[in-house]
């Protein structure tokens, strides 16, 4: 029996199999020390020619078999970590993939086309951090690769960065139109597919003509193209063109009948059209596999079906955790808490410098709160006054605490590198972070010359209130506050990757709020002169003019009717409530937890402190 039938018999059952799942060894594995010595020698060469003789085939389990064998030789050839990744990945293994791509990209700093499939990969779980982390290790490794540039956009693009996923769809676009430096050259497909991608771009920073445009030309070369009329018809949608996008739905099931995409579509534009029952049926017709089960949910919550929209919840949250293997770590983020809360301390809070104000150009606003508290609703009235700009999600001050050790030339971690600014020679420093903030805020087109203030309303942003208060001390913090309750039933009834992956179940969702809850807590009491307003979404929805106009107040801007007719707002909103804000107000969504009193009983006790402090009760007649 040759090397590969051994490890093909072998593979998984000894009692060390590593617990990823991937088939080796633990020690050949997870296990594995790094650095990694190559090995060499006639074993491993013809292990190697064995894997590429196979891979001719299409015999899945010799690849495995000839993959695992030479990795048993040599733990870190990158041809068979390859192989047996795009195995574990086709088969849907995500957990054994992720550690088989994350080695082997660590091993093989310099591998570009490693680099190439943990893009894809990590775009398709909806990775973000992982897919941008590798995507810009991509750029850096082949710059002149128009395909490079087009992941980099796409990663760009799924965290929701519009402005930088635009400005690489167009290098790729450049690079591929100059022959002289471009190594390969895209495929007209590949081409089209870049595009679209540059419309999506557009749409989602509100140009929507410019998409529009696009989509028309793109329509010309490609009539028949699936991904293209349904990119669209999403398009004609947002934009409240309900008789164009289904007409271009019409055309896209002309092309692929019976495509639960299509099927899908059609639901949120009925729904749009306040036509929930014809919904509804059109998503159960679909098969078991293909159902949209969040969508569904939504519908049955509209329809006042209560338990049936839980269980349709539960049952996405449920598949996507299968499919996925994204789950809550949560001693992770206890550890970063408490970190936060030992550093940010009332005695150290009141050594640490604060930056000064730049008068040159706009000044930020935050809106902080946990997601699905009313932070785009606030956001859209805002951005109606004419002195204030909507910035949206900015990633920059995660980015800053991350990149905080590298500015600060720190060997501890955020939060400690922050003490580097006691130093004398690193207490201006603040004020470089400061500018970094307002530099990149501009390359992503969050400034608009032309008005006083900006918005940043990133979900989760008060994780880092300490930082944002040594940053923009001046700076209106806007803290929308609503029922955790209905947050947190919220957030689980929507697909939702911020704060760690919490909403990937209900106790995760309930435990990180509560967590930041507290965080808020204690920097309200250690951060002296922070320029706090909380928002109740309650007060509102119940009365908007008196809400807003102390929101306008507390920033420093008089108040302006546009304000309250948000809803005329031509904005496009990038986030799960871009319908919803489109809408005049509605109240339907204030204590809508009543509905689910039973379902969501069991969170309740870690809700409690957090709802007595915010002033909520739970009530419990029937």
């Amino acid at each position: 029996m040759n090397v590969a039938e051994d490890v093909r018999q072998d593979a998984g059952t000894h009692a060390d199999a590593c617990a990823c799942g991937s088939g080796l060894r633990g020690d050949h594995c997870c296990g594995l020390a790094h650095p990694v010595p190559p090995v060499a020698g006639p074993e491993v060469d013809a292990a190697a020619a064995l894997l590429a003789e196979v891979s001719t085939r299409e015999d899945r389990e010799a690849i495995r078999a000839a993959a695992l064998a030479l990795l048993a030789i040599d733990p870190g050839h990158h041809v068979a970590l390859g192989s047996l990744f795009h195995l574990l990945a086709d088969e849907g293994r995500v957990r054994a993939a992720t550690a088989v791509i994350d080695r082997a990209t660590r091993l093989h700093v310099n591998n570009a086309p490693l680099r190439m499939r943990a893009v894809r990969f990590f775009l398709a779980q909806r990775d973000r951090a992982r897919a941008l982390f590798h995507a810009r290790m991509l750029v850096r490794l082949a710059p002149l690769d128009p395909l490079a540039h087009k992941l980099m956009g796409t990663a760009f693009l799924d965290s929701g960065s519009n402005k930088p996923a635009e400005f690489h769809f167009r290098k790729a676009l450049e690079i591929d139109g100059d022959a002289e430096i471009a190594p390969r050259r895209m495929t007209p497909a590949e081409i089209g597919e870049v595009q679209a991608l540059l419309a999506i771009a557009l749409r989602g920073q509100g140009r929507i003509d410019e998409a529009r445009a696009l989509h028309q030309s793109l329509d010309a070369r490609w009539p028949k193209d699936l991904r293209l009329l349904l990119e669209w018809g999403r398009l004609e949608e947002a934009d409240r063109q309900f008789d164009a996008a289904a007409a271009l739905l019409d055309r896209a099931a002309e092309v692929a009948p019976g495509n639960p995409g299509i099927a899908a579509a059609r639901a949120t534009l009925l729904r749009r059209r306040n036509q929930p029952e014809l919904a509804l049926d059109l998503l159960q017709q679909a098969d078991t596999a293909d159902r949209d089960l969040l969508q569904e949910g939504h519908i049955l919550d509209s329809l006042g079906r209560h338990d049936e929209a839980f269980d349709a919840f539960a049952t996405f949250k449920k598949q996507l955790l299968e499919r996925t293997g994204q789950h809550y770590p949560a001693e992770q983020v206890r550890a970063l808490v408490e970190d936060l809360r030992a550093f940010f301390s009332p005695s150290r809070t009141r050594m640490l410098p604060r930056a000064g104000v730049r008068s040159d150009g706009p000044q930020p606003i935050f809106i902080i709160g946990f997601p699905r508290s009313g932070t785009t609703l606030l956001e859209q009235m805002l951005s109606a006054h004419p002195d204030i700009a909507a910035g949206d999600e900015l990633p920059l001050i995660g980015q800053l605490a991350d990149h905080s050790p590298r500015l600060l030339g720190s060997p501890g971690a955020y939060p400690k590198s922050l003490s580097e600014l006691w130093l004398g020679d690193r207490a201006g420093f603040i004020d470089s972070m400061r500018d970094q903030y307002l530099n990149e805020a501009a390359q992503i087109g969050a400034l608009d010359p032309s008005k006083r203030w900006f918005t940043d309303k990133m979900p989760l942003n008060e994780t880092h209130l300490g930082l944002i208060h040594l940053l923009f001390p001046q700076s209106p913090i806007l803290h929308l506050v609503r029922h955790p309750l209905d947050v947190v039933l919220s957030v689980f009834s929507n697909a939702l990757t911020h704060g760690f992956h919490c909403a990937a179940a209900l106790d995760s969702t309930a435990a990180h709020y509560a967590l930041i809850a507290e965080l808020i807590a204690h920097y309200r009491a250690v951060l002296p002169g922070l320029r706090y307003h909380a928002v109740r979404y309650e007060d509102l929805v119940a009365d908007p003019e008196r809400t807003v106009r102390a929101a306008l107040a507390f920033i420093g801007a008089p108040f302006d009717a546009a304000t309250l007719s948000f809803h005329e707002n031509a904005r496009y909103a990038r986030t799960a409530s871009y319908a919803q804000v489109t809408e005049k107000l509605y109240d339907r969504s204030v204590y809508r937890h009543r509905h689910y009193r039973r379902h969501l009983a069991p969170v309740v006790p870690v809700l409690a402190p957090a709802i007595e402090r915010l002033g909520y009760a739970v009530e419990t007649d029937a």
